[in-house]
């Protein structure tokens, strides 16, 4: 059998295929950074289905969830299928569907308002008015760049990520507010979220300045990312709604399983709903 040993050339050649795919930025990112990971493991071994056989059970073993796990596995396996090495490829973690939500990440719409509120005191309207933009049109942060002073003042953005274009409705009161900061700004142009230098905002300073805020706003950190707004106005947009179809079109998701997992309630809002059943005497 032929020998597979992993070189760094080749996985700036796989980097080179999931930009040409129109890859994500943050998923080509992680992919890159599991994969490592794993050439990290390996410490210079061969690669076969036994050594990421071995490496699958070492990652259970530090306790990682099913999940994760497969998600480093879908990184390796997407390399192996582009190296051709298909005999490498190993069988992801069978996960039973999950039908609750960790407490200790659900993000309840008052700890969001305190949030908003806490990044005021702070005289960081920016941040404030990114955390309402984000929750408030069910955008993904990495999306931010889209919403535009012109596509503001159209009161839509047409956002294109993962080989698909969707098109964002404004609310009139979010795009006053988006208009008016622009304003502030000086910016009559181009994306209303930038640094100093005219950058865009990136995940990752968001994502700082949001934890900066859980002690003044007294909220657990657990619960504090950006992607937690998304989920809060895809939990909102349903309980008014209760039309996961055309949440799914809003989130721009190509399957309802996967906005099944943003409404997705705790275990003791569950229980509560089992005791207003009334069953149980």
């Amino acid at each position: 059998m032929k020998e597979h040993r992993l070189r760094e050339e080749q996985v700036v050649f796989f980097a080179d295929h999931l930009r040409a795919e129109e890859r994500a930025a943050a998923t080509i990112e992680k992919y890159l950074r599991d994969i490592r990971s794993f050439v990290g493991w390996l410490n210079g071994e061969t690669v076969t289905k036994e050594t990421v056989t071995q490496w699958k059970t070492a990652l259970l073993a530090q306790g990682l969830a099913p999940a994760t796990v497969n998600a480093k596995l879908s990184a390796v396996n997407g390399l192996f299928r582009f190296l051709g090495w298909e005999e490498c490829r190993v069988k992801f973690l069978k996960v039973q569907r999950r039908i609750f939500r960790e407490a200790s990440r659900q993000l309840a719409r008052g700890e969001y308002v305190r949030l908003m509120e806490a990044a005021r005191r702070k005289k960081e309207e920016w941040l404030a008015l990114v955390m309402e933009t984000i929750c408030g049109s069910g955008i993904r942060v990495s999306e931010l760049r889209y919403i535009t002073v012109e596509a503001v003042r159209a009161g839509r953005a047409n956002v294109a990520l993962k080989g698909k274009i969707r098109t964002i409705i404004l609310s009139g009161k979010l795009a006053r507010k988006l208009l008016k900061f622009a304003k502030k700004q000086k910016r009559s142009s181009g994306a209303i979220f930038c640094t100093g230098d005219g950058m865009a905002l990136t995940r990752f300073q968001v994502w700082r300045a949001m934890k900066e805020l859980c002690g003044e706003a007294k909220v657990e950190p657990s619960k504090v990312f950006p992607h937690n707004l998304r989920h809060l106005f895809a939990s909102t947009f349903y309980q008014a709604t209760r039309d996961i179809v055309k949440l799914a079109d809003v989130l721009g998701h190509s399957s309802i399983n996967t906005t099944r997992i943003y409404l997705l309630t705790t275990g003791e809002e569950h229980a509560r709903q089992l005791d207003r059943l009334g069953l149980v005497s």
